[in-house]
Parts: C-alpha cells; sequence; structure tokens
C-alpha cells in the first residue's frame, strides 16, 4: 500500500530532546576531550587515576621542543594557519577570554592586510612521567576557525604528543590529534630518531595526519614498495574487507575519496552575513569547488571535488631545514598562554537528517574546543592514545603507564547502491564503493565521526543499546539500532600484529579480537550499509501498530543486491531503498515466525507494510504477488515477439516437447502456482489449516513444474529478464517452504 508521509517534516535544525544540551567539542578537528577531562575510550587501563606528571625543567622542555618541532604542510584552500590567540583577548567580569568573533573577525582582518599569514606560532608543554624515562612533548596550534564538512566551531586547538625516552633520546611514539576521541588518531610507534615530523593537516578541520617517509606531502596508509607507512595503527579485520586497513582516520582527500563541506550557517544565514563578522566575507571560507550548500540539496553525492593539493608549508623559525617552508612559526611555551581563562562563541550546530515516519533532524550543539590546560590529556598525554597495541607497547616499557582498558568499536564498512547492470531496468541494484566520505552518529552520544576509507568506525563506545545513524552529501541518510556487547575481556595484552577477529555466527555482530581487550561490534548486515542517492531514493515503512504481532526484525533484500537491512525492530522502522530495486521486506517476530511483502517502488511517495503479519497467510499472499510479478514481465517479453504457444496442457509431463519450451507453457504454469498461494493464503486467513496445508502441497508442486519449464527456456529468453527470472523463482520456492513450516496461520 503506497500512502502519503503521515507528518509533516520537521526543520532541519530543530534539536532532539535526547541532545539537548549536551554540548561537546564533537565532529571537528577538536578531540571530544573536554574541559571537564571526559574522552570517550582513552583507555586508562583499569580505571586507575591517571600516573601524576611534572612539568619539565624549562631547558629540557626548550631543547626537546626544538629538536621535535614539526613542519606542517597545509591544504592549498586552507584559510586558517595556526596563530598566536593572544591578540584577541579581552577581559570579562575579571576573566581573560578570547571571543570567537573577534578571533576569527581578527584573524581575517590582518591577514588580508598582511597578505601573509598573522602571528604564525605554535605552542608546546612538555610532562614527565613520574619515576620514569619517559617525557612526553605537546605541540598545540591554535586556529582562529575551523569549518568541516558538516559543522563548525570557533577556536580549534590541535595537538601532537611525541612521547620520548630521555634515557636514550629517541622518540617512542607520534599521537597526531583526529577529530574526537571516537575516531582514531593517527599514531606512529618507534619512529625515525632522525626524522622529525610532519604534519599534513586537513583543510578546514586541521585533523593531524603523519607524514614520516620520503613522500613528504602525501599520506601513506600502508608500506608501498621501499616507501614504509605512515602511521602503525592495528588493521580493522572484523570485516573481511578491511583486514589490512589500519585503523586511523589519516586523510580523505589524500586517499581517493571526497569530502565535501558546508557553509556555515549562524541563525539562520550564512556567517559572513553577520554584523559582528565586518571583515568576513565568503572567500574567507571554504572555496565553492569544495563546497555544497547542504547535504540536502544534492540529488545525488558530488563527483566534481578536487584532491588535496599542498599549499603553505610552516616550519620552526630556529631550525635550518630542506621542509621547503613558505613561512616560519614561533615556538612558545603553554604556560604563557595560560592566563586565558576562557575561549568563547556561540554554539554552532550543523545538519543531521535522521529517517523515521517523520523525518526527524539533529543539531547537535558544539561547544568551543576548550583550553588546553584544562584538560586531561595536558597533564596526562597516554590518555590521548587511541590504538590499544600503542598504548599497550609504552606500557610493557614504561610502568608508569597503565595498559589499556578494555574497548568496544563499532564499525561498519559504507557502500553506494546504484542500478545492476545485470538486471532489467528498476528490476535490481548492486552496492559499489562510496565516492564521498560521511558522517556517522550515536543518537545516544553526539559525538559524530566522519569515515576514512569509506568506513565508519566509532571507538570507545559504551555497552548496550544505541541508534546509529550515517548520513552524507547527497545521500539518502540512514538509521538503525544497534546493540553494543560488554567490552572485551580484562585479561591479556594486545601485540602490534595485526590481531584476527572472528564473528560468530551469521546472526551475531560482536567480534573480539584475539588480544582478549577490543570487542567489535558490526552495524549494517554483515558490517556494511549501503546508502542510496538522495534522488532515487524511496522510503519504506513498517509499523506494527494496532496489528496483533510483536515484531523483532526487519529486513529489506533486492533480487540482484542481496540483503541490504536488518535491524532489530521495537516499533515503527524506516528505511531508504533505490527506486531501480525490486524487494522483498521481511519481519520476524519475537516467536521467530517470519512474514514477507513484496516492494516494487514506483513514484515519489513513501511505502508503507501497514500491516506487517507473520506465518503462512503473509508468505503464502508474498508468492501470489511475486509470481503474478514474474507473470506479467515474462508476458511482456512474449508481447515484444516472444514464443507464444497457444497448445499444450499444464499437466502435460515435464520433458514433453511443446510446453516446457515455451513461453506460453510457462505462464500458465505460473498462473497455477499463483493461484495455489491464492488459496493457502485465503485459507489460512480464515483459520483452515488442513486447507491451507493442501493448497501449500499444491502450490510446492506447481512450483517446481514451472521452475523445470522455466529452465528449459532460460536460454531463449534475455539474458535480464531471465536472471531476473531465477531469482524470483528460487525466492518463491523459499518463502513457500516457510509457509509449509510456520506454525502459525
Amino acid at each position: 500500500m503506497i500512502d502519503a508521509d503521515p507528518s509533516p517534516g520537521l526543520r532541519r535544525r530543530s534539536l532532539l530532546a535526547a541532545l539537548a544540551g549536551a554540548g561537546t567539542a564533537s565532529l571537528a578537528g577538536c578531540p571530544a576531550s573536554n574541559d571537564s577531562g571526559e574522552t570517550p575510550g582513552d583507555g586508562d587501563g583499569d580505571g586507575a587515576d591517571p600516573t601524576p606528571t611534572t612539568t619539565a625543567d624549562p631547558e629540557m622542555a626548550r631543547q626537546l621542543a626544538e629538536r621535535f618541532a614539526p613542519t606542517f604542510a597545509f591544504d592549498d584552500a586552507e584559510q586558517w594557519l595556526p596563530t598566536d590567540p593572544r591578540p584577541y583577548t579581552s577581559e570579562r567580569d575579571g576573566r581573560t577570554v578570547v571571543d570567537g568573533f573577534d578571533a576569527f573577525d581578527g584573524y581575517t582582518r590582518r591577514y588580508d592586510e598582511a597578505g601573509d599569514p598573522p602571528e604564525p606560532a605554535v605552542f608546546y608543554h612538555v610532562v614527565e612521567y613520574g619515576d620514569s624515562p619517559l617525557a612526553v612533548v605537546q605541540f598545540w596550534y591554535y586556529s582562529a576557525f575551523d569549518q568541516f564538512t558538516t559543522n563548525f566551531h570557533w577556536h580549534d586547538w590541535e595537538v601532537l604528543h611525541v612521547f620520548v625516552d630521555t634515557d636514550t633520546g629517541d622518540p617512542q611514539l607520534f599521537v597526531a590529534s583526529s577529530h574526537s576521541g571516537r575516531v582514531p588518531n593517527n599514531e606512529h610507534l618507534d619512529p625515525d630518531p632522525d626524522r622529525v615530523p610532519r604534519i599534513l593537516s586537513e583543510l578546514g578541520s586541521h585533523s593531524s595526519a603523519l607524514s614520516l617517509n620520503d613522500r613528504r606531502n602525501s599520506f601513506q596508509r600502508l608500506p608501498l614498495d621501499d616507501l614504509p607507512a605512515d602511521i602503525t595503527n592495528r588493521a580493522l579485520d572484523a570485516v573481511e574487507q578491511l583486514a589490512e586497513l589500519p585503523a586511523a582516520y589519516g586523510l580523505p582527500r589524500d586517499e581517493g575519496l571526497r569530502l565535501p563541506y558546508v557553509v556555515p550557517e549562524l541563525d539562520g544565514a550564512p556567517i559572513y552575513e553577520h554584523p559582528d563578522l565586518p571583515s568576513v566575507d565568503r572567500d574567507a571560507l571554504v572555496p565553492d569547488s569544495l563546497t555544497v550548500r547542504s547535504f540536502d540539496a544534492l540529488s545525488s553525492p558530488p563527483t566534481d571535488l578536487s584532491a588535496r593539493e599542498t599549499g603553505v608549508v610552516f616550519a620552526p623559525a630556529d631550525r635550518e631545514t630542506d621542509d621547503g617552508a613558505d613561512v616560519t612559526y614561533d615556538l612558545v611555551p603553554t604556560h604563557e598562554l595560560e592566563d586565558i581563562d576562557e575561549f568563547t562563541g556561540p554554539q554552532l550546530s550543523f545538519e543531521f537528517a535522521i529517517p523515521g515516519v517523520a523525518e526527524d533532524a539533529v543539531a547537535s550543539h558544539i561547544t568551543t574546543a576548550g583550553t588546553p590546560w584544562n584538560q586531561e590529556r595536558y597533564d596526562d598525554p597516554a590518555a590521548d592514545i587511541t590504538e590499544p597495541a600503542h598504548r599497550a607497547a609504552l606500557s610493557d616499557r614504561y610502568d608508569a603507564v597503565a595498559p589499556p582498558g578494555p574497548l568496544n568499536d563499532l564499525v561498519a564498512t559504507i557502500s553506494e547502491t546504484i542500478q545492476s547492470p545485470d538486471a532489467p531496468e528498476d528490476e535490481g541494484v548492486e552496492t559499489t564503493e562510496p565516492s564521498v566520505e560521511t558522517i556517522t552518529l550515536l543518537r545516544s552520544d553526539p559525538v559524530a565521526a566522519p569515515t576514512f576509507r569509506g568506513v565508519a568506525m566509532l571507538r570507545g563506545v559504551e555497552a548496550g543499546d544505541h541508534q546509529l545513524t550515517v548520513n552524507g552529501a547527497g545521500v539518502a541518510p540512514h538509521t538503525e539500532p544497534v546493540t553494543v556487547g560488554d567490552e572485551g575481556a580484562s585479561g591479556g595484552t594486545p601485540t602490534t600484529d595485526t590481531d584476527t577477529a572472528t564473528a560468530t555466527g551469521a546472526d551475531t555482530t560482536t567480534a573480539t579480537p584475539s588480544d582478549g581487550l577490543t570487542a567489535v561490534t558490526l552495524a549494517g548486515v554483515g558490517g556494511e550499509i549501503p546508502l542510496v542517492p538522495a534522488g532515487e531514493a524511496i522510503k519504506v515503512e513498517v509499523d506494527a501498530e494496532g496489528v496483533d504481532v510483536d515484531l523483532s526484525t526487519f529486513a529489506v533484500d533486492d533480487d540482484f543486491g542481496g540483503r541490504l537491512y536488518e535491524a532489530a525492530v521495537g516499533g515503527p522502522d524506516t528505511v531508504y531503498v533505490h527506486r531501480g530495486g525490486a524487494y522483498t521486506a521481511e519481519v520476524r517476530d519475537v516467536d521467530g515466525a517470519v512474514g514477507a511483502f513484496r516492494v516494487n517502488p514506483s513514484g515519489t511517495e513513501p511505502i508503507r507494510i501497514d500491516r506487517p503479519r507473520t506465518g503462512t497467510a503473509s508468505l503464502a499472499s508474498f508468492v501470489e504477488t511475486l509470481v503474478g510479478e514474474t507473470t506479467d514481465r515474462l508476458a511482456a517479453v512474449g508481447d515484444d515477439g516472444g514464443d507464444e504457444d497457444e497448445g499444450g496442457d499444464d499437466d502435460d509431463e515435464p520433458g514433453a516437447s511443446g510446453s516446457t519450451r515455451t513461453l506460453g507453457g510457462l505462464l500458465r504454469a505460473l498462473e497455477a502456482v499463483s493461484g495455489a498461494a491464492g488459496r493457502a493464503a485465503e485459507r489460512a486467513e480464515s483459520g483452515d489449516r488442513s486447507g491451507s496445508d493442501r493448497a501449500l502441497s499444491a502450490l510446492a508442486s506447481n512450483l517446481e513444474r514451472a521452475i523445470e519449464r522455466f529452465e528449459g527456456l532460460r536460454d531463449t529468453l534475455p539474458a535480464e529478464r531471465a536472471a531476473a527470472t531465477d531469482r524470483q523463482l528460487r525466492e518463491a520456492r523459499r518463502r513457500t517452504n516457510q509457509a509449509a513450516a510456520a506454525e502459525t496461520l
């Protein structure tokens, strides 16, 4: 049944009550660690207090900072380069603050007037772990504004941690900050002691990728010939196709995928129109060529976004280097900034649609980045290590670092749904690699995270029930419930080798690597979430309200693409499908009974399954509908000049020369199947079990006869029609068997 959407759409910038006031520094470059020091999945061992650290001697700190001060390579479209925030301070109620409007407008004005980045600066802080030769040099770099793919905020603080053994002088670990505590940082264990770190900064967000080999302006996720990888994060081996993909954010626009940006809005208007930003115009933002006005304004993902190209290169002013620096920066101790009490500015929201019976939207509040010196990782940099194997390695070497604690990861690969070239037009889809990165969000925990290499990964998720949403430019939003199991067992120690995660069964979603510490929950179907281009998307809704059935799962299969959606359901559920597919929607109830419904998109209105029954009647009715559809489409082949047979008898023995090899004989056999299926459904509806069983027996016999006749005719049919008929008859057989075995009429 096709019904109109029952509820008006909700404004995209309306807040869900569950997220109101939940402010976190979430999606953009600043990690989710806030002024209270809470970082998701920070891996602090068994929950013990962080190991005490002390601030290093100023002379030692300066020496370490000068030795490891990084070189920065920025995107050629970058607008907000590292600067000194002190020119933008003001006094408010006896407190020193940096106001977001003052910093953004002031930085833009100074840059325009000088023609060069104003006050280039990087700030350092060095701590030593007690009773240990381990010290950490932190390099903090500040940008006045952050414009990313779905959100934006004032004041972006990024950090590079360099863990150093002061006895040997060798670096132990580089940790370059990514988007949030939910997204694995870009990390490298045991880097070359003779090579200073080079940071490749992501456009707009300033997420930091490492570049440690001879390809100075390119991120290398995996080793290539004689080039070592720039990271040593372990692989995502819970999903077969990710068995060699390191779990790190990386640098998407340098790795083949596209990342569109949006124009920041404040109070419903582009931010450059705000009266408190007189120096900011459209040219002060990410260029039009990389920008979309909003995600839902596109009918398909953009394909003309350029890849990353290196622009300005920063290097420390007191180092003689051949790094090709365009700008030199001052190296300043952070204690010179610690009189700044707060970085302020309005909380900015971002668009994030969540499909429902009515189209909801979430606009997560983004706090300012927080002052570094009020964060836990400022005094305990190990809190920012997101790779358990790296923390385990440091724990083995230094008692001062606690081993990693249990951790839950939520993982899925993102794909794009397209028309299948093997199917008749509008009768089948397949999935392919995505063309753009997307954004993931748990509604229970509004820390949004971008995908990397098409992988959605949320690290350190709390055990329990969650609602996962995936959205992106030009695609319809996807949402599904996920249950994250208990964290990995407390025993065991991860190694730097790739661990093996083994799924425990087709109906389970949790895999535990052999380290016994990281439990991986796979979202989607077998770890894959197919998204649909917005212009090709049709909403399918199921709601058992008013029906005497307690549903447990809802799934959608395409004739060619297979299972595209499967999730637990406790109420109304919604999924977007591609209008070019032909689908079977399946429901199961809490007793395991199955129901099936045919879904053939047409038009633009949502398709609603408003009586999701389970049992024999539902399944037999589905077979009647499916085989009737098959019959009509095969008849159209005959109308176009196929071989129709006027004679023959439906009761001819299989193998007889006439009816088994003509389209007319097949059509009559299929009509017999539909008739038997209809009788089985009718008698099941009336509660006549014996009559239903007899009709099902006739259905099964007629179906096998039809299949034999189809096999005799297959080679004479157009290839695409033969492929579709084959799939539909196999599906009819499967559902007929389910109907015969069903305990519920």
